[in-house]
């Protein structure tokens, strides 16, 4: 499976944007999908994840804001985040693993950069 992320861009405090994850290769119907992000210095935080049956949770540090949403038509996964802050700066990367119970995600995509300018 590859994987795809688009969307990142330049915003400004408060603003929207929305991610799209692309996947290539094999159906991730049946994947748990998740997206993570990254700032230098910091750990890894997953941020929003969602199973193969649209069970959706968040980090605390979004929920209420984010929302993660999958096409399986399209074979993609999508973040929509709002009222985006200066501390959601960071580079984004949806992951996949074939099952829920699965301990990592073994297929990661390329990242995409969010600037949230305060």
């Amino acid at each position: 499976v590859q994987l795809q992320a688009s969307g990142g861009g330049l915003v400004q405090t408060g603003d929207s944007l929305r991610l799209s994850c692309a996947a290539s290769g094999r159906s991730i119907t049946s994947f748990t999908m998740a997206w993570f992000r990254q700032t230098p210095g910091k750990e890894r935080e997953r941020v929003a994840r969602i199973t193969s049956i649209d069970i959706t949770s968040y980090s605390d540090s979004v929920k209420g804001r984010f929302t993660i949403s999958r096409d399986n038509a399209k074979n993609a996964v999508y973040l929509q985040m709002n009222n985006l802050k200066p501390e959601d700066t960071a580079v984004y990367y949806c992951a996949g693993k074939k099952s829920s119970q699965a301990l990592t995600y073994a297929y990661w995509g390329q990242g995409t950069q969010v600037t949230v300018s305060s």
